[in-house]
């Protein structure tokens, strides 16, 4: 008698139980919180705006020169214009903006080349361990072409 008491109090309920669902998701969205900045690929680049002025700072930059045939030159601070492999260019660059931190580096492309020579620059400047990169531009003149 006492278990036919029980089933008739309990009523079955038409509701969702959605605790479970919330759990879920809050775990999910913890993992993507996790993972999302190791899946960054991409190459951080402060591009100029349309209307820059010069930029005048009181250390000589870095300068990497990509020709038009691909081929790396490096300027470090004062020094001339030397001619680099790629191996070379990341350990100079790096090593110096580890020791100066505040130097600028600059990528200089040259303008009939191919954009995948800069690009492939930028992503080994970023391997190096500069964290910010400038493209350089020279002004615009009147003739075009």
């Amino acid at each position: 008698m006492r278990s036919s008491a029980r089933h008739k109090r309990l009523k079955l309920k038409s509701e969702i139980n959605v605790v479970p669902y919330i759990d879920v998701m809050l775990v999910l969205l913890i993992i993507f919180m996790v993972t999302a900045p190791m899946i960054n690929k991409n190459v951080d680049v402060n591009l100029p705006q349309a209307n820059a002025k010069s930029m005048q700072d009181k250390k000589e930059p870095v300068i990497v020169v990509v020709d038009q045939d691909g081929k790396l030159y490096l300027t470090l601070g004062t020094d001339k214009r030397q001619p680099v492999d790629v191996a070379t260019m990341q350990a100079k660059v790096g090593a110096f903006v580890k020791v100066n931190p505040e130097v600028s580096v600059l990528v200089a492309g040259d303008r009939d080349g191919k954009y995948d020579g800069v690009y492939q620059v930028l992503a080994q400047l970023q391997q190096a361990g500069v964290a910010k990169v400038g493209l350089m531009s020279a002004p615009e003149s009147g003739n075009k072409k």
